[in-house]
């Protein structure tokens, strides 16, 4: 089993550290970097990890996650560059996985020895409880075989999409933030519940139920939707049009003139489709700014 080193041990590295442990991965072929001391004595004690220096835990690992701050990346490549220089070069070729929001395979592969390969990856927040999204995307100089092997790592802490890496900006304005936008809306209808004379914890019981219900509603719709276009020759990349199913769902629990089909008319009429629109392309304007590239 190959050797994976965690670059940072902030909640994402612990959220995936814990996830590759629950999915069976030995504690034998983890190890940890983290710089803070109460943090690494704190992963060392829960998780019985071996918690090592930068240079360490690279040296002989064959797959290293870097999950620091974009602004702590620098450093922690150089490192990781001075420990690729001494491993021997008999071993197997070190495949880095980054989670820094914004760092580009580029700002690695100018730094990393000639030809490293590098997968970006971005994970959400829920994947602090195995129930994230992790979208991947391949640098310049990544297999195929070393892309189905980063998404088996974040396999444990959710489901896994690759995308083009120039799609990384709207993938974080939509998961990345997406967790946010879905806690503001449940705040709003807990509130609004409440003005109508429900008390906070039954309105949140019941906003929170409602949401997490609809969600499972619309996941086994949409996978039955493409087990049946997959029956029908399709296969399971069928994009013969947009996926409908969320309309189709919300028509199914709307009746006519009914108390459902008034409330819509009150969100349309408030702009809910137009707020949501901006909210996303501000994030991943916002994305773009803050990216860091090869430069």
């Amino acid at each position: 089993m190959a050797r994976i080193a965690i670059i940072g041990g902030g909640n994402m590295g612990e959220a995936l550290l814990a996830g590759l442990l629950r999915s069976g991965r030995q504690v034998k072929d983890l190890v940890v970097s983290e710089r803070m001391p109460e943090r690494a004595k704190y992963l060392s004690e829960k998780y019985s990890v071996l918690v090592t220096s930068v240079k360490d835990a690279a040296e002989y690992a064959q797959h290293i996650v870097v999950a620091v701050k974009p602004t702590d990346v620098e450093p922690v490549v150089a490192q990781v560059a001075e420990a690729a220089s001494l491993a021997d070069s008999d071993s197997a070729e070190q495949l880095i996985v980054s989670i820094a929001a914004g760092v580009s395979t580029a700002f690695y592969e100018s730094r990393l020895p000639a030809g490293s390969p590098v997968v970006r990856a971005m994970p959400n927040a829920p994947a602090l409880v195995g129930a994230g999204v992790t979208a991947i995307a391949p640098g310049r100089f990544a297999s195929a075989e070393q892309l189905k092997d980063v998404a088996a790592l974040f396999d444990c802490v959710g489901g896994v999409i690759t995308v083009a890496e120039a799609q990384l900006d709207a993938v974080t304005a939509l998961s990345g933030s997406g967790p946010a936008y879905f806690f503001l809306l449940v705040e709003a209808l807990v509130d609004a519940a409440v003005d109508s004379g429900l008390s906070r914890s039954v309105a949140t019981d019941l906003a929170v139920q409602t949401m997490a219900g609809s969600a499972a509603m619309l996941l086994e719709q949409i996978d039955d939707t493409r087990r049946a276009a997959s029956g029908a020759g399709f296969g399971r990349g069928f994009t013969g049009g947009p996926d409908t199913t969320p309309a189709q769902l919300r028509a199914t629990v709307t009746s006519p003139g009914g108390t459902t089909a008034a409330g819509l008319r009150e969100l349309e009429r408030g702009g809910l489709r137009a707020a949501v629109g901006h909210a996303v392309e501000a994030a991943k304007r916002r994305s773009e700014q803050l990216g860091i590239t090869s430069e």
